[in-house]
């Protein structure tokens, strides 16, 4: 099944986690053994990582990225050479995915939606119905929060032709972790390609503002009143539901804060702004940060929040045709994403600034990709 090994350079670009994800999940899906070197030699500290995307935290809070690399060799009974904290190197060498019940465990407040990320396209093209139980931070700094990945990602990502269910056991904080989240799924024959490009107008903006622990009610209040009165000053004709919550005791384990607000458009496009309490920062704060953020992704005119970007382009990359997405500027995850989804997949992306009128004033692109029709051989 092996063809020739591919060769990945880990420091450019992004530099992090996010090269070790899209490479090791394509490697995965078109059975292509892998070497990666000079893992995050971009970084403050370079090595495998267990501290995620920002590595000038130097506590080893997310050893998401061993995990992530774990996982995928389960999916797919292969083997992987080098993956420990610290290592500038690894290997990997995929044999064929296979479905049913498969666990990841970050021990820490490493991102649960992180590691679906780097399983799920794997898991599309498995010879069987697949459910995989992901432990570790449901609601972590530095990677999707997993409200955002139920209530913008799913729906987006759905429309490439599978459905996923996400049932959230448990919602875990930083630093502890300690949350599980439950995703299943079942395998497809092909995705579908998708067109992002007519962004509609907004229609509805809600959200869910939440304390779990020993977090005051008041808290979750402030967040959602504050984050409101942010929304009014630009958007005046709408009404904005953002709902304060109390996780259930038995449903979070530890203490946190946070909120994410969503808006949703005519044509069904999803945004999103979010944001987490840090210790000692002020709820109104908070609150007025998600809503900025939401606020931002609204003005560029795009289809796609920024964070949406580039967990969509694996999926363009495997797609039987052409998708377009129309986003604001370009980010960096993103840029990294196609570019090696070029390199490993050989599918074809186009990045060029929307020509749409009502786009001139804006920054505002075009993502366009010449899937590569990836059929699963087990169906």
């Amino acid at each position: 099944m092996a063809g020739p090994r591919v060769e990945v350079d880990g420091s450019i670009m992004e530099g992090g986690g996010q090269i070790l994800r899209v490479s090791t999940a394509l490697s995965c899906l078109l059975g292509l053994p892998l070497r990666v070197q000079k893992i995050r030699a971009g970084r403050s500290t370079p090595g495998l990582s267990s501290g995620g995307w920002k590595s000038r935290i130097k506590v080893l809070t997310r050893p998401q990225h061993l995990s992530g690399l774990e996982m995928i060799r389960d999916l797919c009974d292969g083997q992987l050479q080098g993956a420990e904290i610290g290592s500038t190197e690894i290997t990997f060498t995929p044999e064929k995915i296979k479905g049913g019940i498969h666990t990841a465990d970050t021990k820490t407040a490493g991102s649960v939606c992180l590691l679906m990320q780097v399983s799920m396209p794997c898991v599309l093209f498995a010879a069987s119905p697949s459910e995989l139980h992901l432990k570790g931070g449901t609601n972590a700094e530095m990677a999707p929060q997993i409200d955002y990945t139920v209530m913008v990602f799913k729906p987006i990502v759905e429309k490439f032709g599978f459905i996923f269910n996400c049932d959230i056991k448990t919602r875990g904080y930083y630093p502890k972790g300690g949350g599980e989240v439950i995703v299943r799924m079942s395998p497809v024959k092909q995705l579908n390609p998708i067109n992002l490009t007519d962004r509609g107008c907004v229609t509805k903006i809600y959200g869910r503002a939440f304390v779990a622990g020993v977090l005051p009610f008041k808290v979750a209040k402030d967040m959602a009143a504050a984050a409101v009165r942010c929304i009014r000053k630009e958007i005046r004709d709408l009404y904005v539901n953002i709902q304060p919550v109390q996780e259930p005791k038995d449903q979070a384990f530890g203490n946190g804060n946070g909120i994410i607000i969503i808006a949703e458009t005519s044509t069904g496009c999803l945004f999103a702004g979010s944001s987490l309490g840090k210790r000692g920062v002020n709820a109104d704060k908070v609150g007025i940060e998600a809503a900025e953020m939401l606020l931002a992704n609204l003005r560029h005119g795009g289809t796609v929040d920024e964070y949406l970007q580039d967990q969509l382009i694996v999926f363009m990359a495997l797609a039987n045709g052409v998708s377009r997405i129309k986003t604001g500027p370009v980010t960096l995850h993103t840029q990294t994403a196609i570019h090696f989804a070029e390199q490993i997949a050989k599918a074809k992306f186009i990045v060029k600034k929307s020509e749409d009128e009502e786009d001139t004033a804006k920054d505002t692109y075009i993502i366009e990709c010449q899937g590569i029709g990836m059929t699963n051989p087990n169906l």
